[in-house]
């Protein structure tokens, strides 16, 4: 690979700075533009090696490419445009009286209107187009003809989306007519929570960075953010490489690079972050202590001058 080979000369180069006269400011200023090439040489050598380990990884069923070209990230808004869409007709729809299996049906007669697929069905086995958690489920809920809507209800809804074989994903919460202030509260400040994750996402930065801006402003607040799920890359399949994790350090973790398309979405909950899954479906994660806990979910495109939020 020419890349390759001119960026192992100039390290080799860079390698031997400190044994030239450092005090003239003609080598010196060599010496830099060495760096910036390399540092150049280094992102493009980074990613022509993701895609050839992407390509010939693809072919086994590993995990695909994380940096998307410019006709992948097409594919992908596409089928992200398709999501909002979904997510849309729900917002003006939900009701109270209104069934999660109604929710359902809404954004399955959606998506496969626009020509596309609803991910979730029968991914692993779930039964339904779209998660519908309430209340104390932090996620992963079963659309059911027997769950009703009532006033005061806070409810996730988690809308993925396939086209020609480009994922989306993204969730909003609802507040179903007069919710308790607390509850209130809690859904506004785990927007808030996506929000500083979101703006703390930038190119050449850290994971760390996002889990550090969500877990201190839901903590600030008093709340808690779950550990067991969180983001996850997307495009190409439905769950790619990195985990998206919203606690954490600042500087830490894998370096976001322009390219990268992922999933923010923190959830948040009133009280404890402990949670255990319904034994009953295998599915719903619910808050141990049963306090209610909010989510809100982007997919983004890290891009050369910060992040792009492709469905919301």
């Amino acid at each position: 690979m020419k890349k390759f080979d001119q960026y192992v000369r100039h390290l080799r180069i860079l390698s031997r700075a400190f044994d030239e006269d450092l005090t003239n400011d003609f080598i010196v200023s060599g010496i830099i533009d060495k760096y910036y090439i390399q540092f150049e040489l280094g992102w493009k050598v980074l990613k022509e090696l993701l895609r050839y380990e992407g390509a010939n990884q693809a072919a086994t069923g590993s995990p695909r490419e994380i940096i998307k070209t410019p006709a992948q990230i097409e594919g992908i808004k596409a089928s992200a445009k398709i999501n909002t869409g979904a997510l849309d007709l729900v917002a003006k729809n939900i009701k109270a009286g209104m069934s999660t299996a109604e929710i359902d049906k809404l954004v399955h007669d959606f998506t496969v209107a626009q020509g596309a697929i609803p991910a979730p069905l029968n991914y692993q086995g779930f039964p339904k187009s779209c998660c519908t958690s309430i209340n104390d489920e932090i996620c992963h809920g079963i659309p059911s003809e027997d769950v009703i809507l009532k006033d005061g209800d806070i409810i996730n809804v988690d809308v993925s989306t396939i086209l020609n074989g480009y994922f989306s994903d993204a969730s909003r919460m609802f507040k179903i007519g007069a919710v308790h202030p607390e509850l209130d509260k809690l859904v506004d400040v785990a927007k808030e929570c996506l929000d500083c994750g979101l703006k703390a996402a930038k190119p050449w930065g850290f994971m760390g960075d996002i889990a550090e801006a969500v877990q201190k402003h839901a903590e600030s607040n008093g709340y808690s953010v779950v550990r067991e799920f969180g983001g996850h890359g997307i495009g190409l399949q439905f769950h790619e490489d990195p985990f998206v994790s919203h606690v954490g350090k600042a500087g830490t973790g894998m370096l976001l690079v322009p390219g990268m398309t992922f999933t923010i979405e923190p959830m948040i909950n009133m009280g404890t972050p402990d949670l255990f899954i319904d034994a009953d479906n295998d599915w719903t994660a619910l808050t141990e202590d049963g306090y209610p806990s909010a989510q809100w979910e982007y997919t983004i495109l890290i891009t050369e001058d910060g992040a792009e939020i492709l469905t919301y």
